[in-house]
């Protein structure tokens, strides 16, 4: 309970964190759900999943969303070097600079770069801090 409290009052959490905790406070008091419902306007599923998930899975459980696996990364860091390096260069014959459909052109012609789109040259230079243009 009162480390539920401490982690209502103090530090940066996500509202959905904070929902959980208030849930599992109220019901601490022996507060209706129809009262949790109407307390902190959320649904009654809600309560009921965050109540079932906390006497089965435990605190930290109820409380946190899981990790999830997301897509796997496609390109390794060899891959993502290579693109940086290309755009680096010097642009081809007839262009002043590179464009991101021009790389993807190009990248297509080598090996392990088949599928790339422009959408992933765009995001592989955004995070090495590159501007094209």
């Amino acid at each position: 309970v009162n480390f539920l409290q401490d982690f209502v009052r103090k530090g940066r959490k996500s509202a959905r964190e904070l929902t959980r905790a208030r849930i599992l406070l109220l019901s601490n008091q022996q507060t209706e759900i129809t009262e949790i419902v109407k307390i902190l306007g959320i649904s009654r599923s809600t309560t009921l999943n965050i109540r079932k998930r906390y006497l089965d899975e435990g605190l930290p459980n109820a409380l946190f969303d899981k990790s999830r696996s997301g897509q796997p990364i496609k390109y390794t860091e060899k891959h993502v070097a290579e693109v940086i390096a290309l755009a680096c260069s010097s642009s081809p014959d007839g262009s002043k600079r590179w464009s991101l459909s021009l790389l993807t052109e190009e990248l297509r012609k080598k090996e392990g770069f088949e599928t790339i789109g422009k959408e992933s040259v765009r995001l592989i230079l955004k995070k090495a801090k590159l501007n094209l243009g």
